[in-house]
């Protein structure tokens, strides 16, 4: 996708990936561009008429009721940026800055800001060029939407704070005056249309949710592979037995196992060799199922999001100035922690998976997957830092969004948290990554143990394993390798789509 044209109202999760992690460039609509400049218009004659409204007449939060001059209205905006930068922490990551930025410029174009084309254009250009501001990635409520961290997006359009510039940091003046942008002057409401809204959390989370989406295709690969280890029996997958439940999850993911599995001989049926196999095999279509369907419910909501108008007031096009609460955090708390729960659960079963491949009192392998245990630990400890990634998981999947601590002097009294279950949702998802890629890796390892038997692999997994291969070796003794290095290579193959791409060459996922 090399360019994403903006109208405030079609933003897809995939434009919105395009942009944070490939660069495509972001062009503004012509519809759009007129909505734009008949919304200012509408803010230019409340100013001229010297009416009473929130934001633009007048001082925020609590201060609603400190009538604001004309005089004073551009250096009112300006300290309101300068008095809400108070991030804290790590800055975000830059597909994270990118996607927010996209964000904020598809609700400023859809024209209830009161904002004028310039600025727009402004962080625009910033987007396309690469000019990244330095965000602390903690410091929102969730509501006024994300003030403190938009707040720092917004210091280097004025030529304050600081920004990254071809990966360099520098201030913020320096990082525009390099890009051949100019800062600009804020008039009246434009402060608030930049940090009024959802828009860092919708962006955090947007990101996490792609990224949930191809966990759980990665998941249902080392599920598919553990099955041909441990010779699974292929019954507890067949369609008719989950129409009798059809959730879409389950049946989602039946398919996709038959589909991965299919021609494999290592595949058994129901008292071959054993009449059940463990929940973390047999149950795989209802574990990773359910997951399915909660992370499509979120999708869905993020796609909503993402379309949104999240500013406050809101200028609507018949002249009418609304205070509400759009920028209220809420709608996207729930599905984020959501989020984070299933990302939580596809760690757990996957290192669930990991334990029946390394014990040998669960398979028929030797100890840690190694030919002479004891002289050799093998995978032994993979589990104990898998185990550990779950544990922090299951601290992590407690919902932000049951916690409200009151601000603004009482007048902002319930706030959504959803800033922090975005984060948190980000975080479990790369926990679970790792977890996924340890399973892969030594499901691979058991099925090279099988190797003499002259069994096949079918044709998904078949096409995961020689990705691995191609990348590392069977582990043959502890001597050979730096059991973290190879860790790091098994994860890059994930992140980096290579294993996802090479099994859809062979099948098609369902996510739902």
């Amino acid at each position: 996708m090399n360019k994403v044209v903006l109208t405030g109202n079609d933003l897809t999760l995939e434009d919105l990936v395009a942009v944070a992690r490939e660069h495509a460039v972001v062009e503004i609509a012509d519809s759009a561009v007129a909505a734009i400049e008949a919304s200012r218009q509408i803010v230019d004659n409340i100013i001229a008429e010297e009416r009473v409204v929130y934001g633009v007449t007048t001082g925020f939060g609590s201060l609603c009721e400190v009538s604001i001059s004309n005089e004073d209205s551009s250096q009112l905006q300006e300290n309101l940026i300068r008095t809400h930068s108070t991030g804290y922490g790590n800055p975000l990551a830059e597909d994270e800055v990118r996607a927010t930025m996209l964000i904020r410029i598809n609700s400023l174009v859809k024209g209830y800001s009161g904002i004028r084309l310039s600025v727009v254009n402004t962080l625009l250009d910033m987007l396309n060029k690469n000019v990244i501001p330095h965000i602390p990635e903690k410091g929102s409520l969730g509501a006024s939407g994300d003030l403190a961290p938009l707040a720092h997006m917004v210091l280097p359009m004025l030529g304050l704070g600081r920004a990254y510039y071809n990966g360099e940091l520098m201030s913020g003046k320096d990082a525009m005056a390099k890009a051949g942008i100019e800062v600009i002057t804020l008039a009246a409401k434009e402060g608030l249309a930049l940090i009024n809204g959802t828009t860092v959390l919708t962006g955090i989370g947007a990101l996490a949710t792609h990224d949930a989406i191809e966990l759980l295709k990665l998941a249902d690969i080392a599920g598919a592979l553990s099955m041909e280890a441990h010779r699974g029996i292929i019954d507890a997958f067949y369609e008719k037995l989950h129409l009798i439940r059809p959730h879409k999850g389950c049946l989602a993911t039946a398919k996709n196992i038959r589909e991965l599995l299919d021609g494999s001989t290592y595949i058994t049926h129901t008292a071959q060799l054993r009449v059940q196999d463990a929940y973390s095999l047999r149950c795989m279509p209802q574990i990773h199922g359910a997951n399915k369907d909660s992370i499509a419910y979120v999708k869905e909501k993020v796609e909503i999001e993402i379309n949104a108008g999240t500013d406050n007031p809101i200028i609507t096009p018949d002249g009418d100035v609304i205070s509400g609460g759009n920028f209220h955090g809420e709608p996207m708390a729930q599905p984020f922690d959501l989020l984070g729960i299933g990302a939580a659960e596809i760690g757990n079963v996957s290192e669930r998976r990991i334990e029946r491949l390394v014990n040998a009192q669960l398979s028929d392998f030797p100890s840690f997957l190694v030919k002479h245990p004891g002289l050799n630990s093998g995978f032994m400890i993979t589990q104990y830092a898998a185990a550990a990634l779950v544990s922090e998981n299951k601290v992590l999947a407690h919902p932000a969004s049951v916690d409200s601590i009151p601000s603004c002097e009482n007048q902002e009294d319930f706030v959504s948290m959803a800033t922090i279950a975005a984060r948190k949702a980000r975080d479990i998802i790369g926990n679970s990554r790792r977890v996924v890629a340890t399973e892969i890796m030594a499901a691979c390892q058991a099925i090279d143990f099988r190797e003499d038997e002259g069994r096949k692999l079918g044709v998904g997994t078949q096409a995961a394993y020689d990705v691995v291969r191609e990348n590392l070796k069977f582990i043959e003794n502890d001597k050979d390798i730096e059991m973290y290095d190879e860790l790091e290579k098994m994860t890059e193959l994930l992140v980096d789509g290579t294993i996802v791409d090479a099994v859809e060459k062979k099948v098609s996922f369902d996510i739902q």
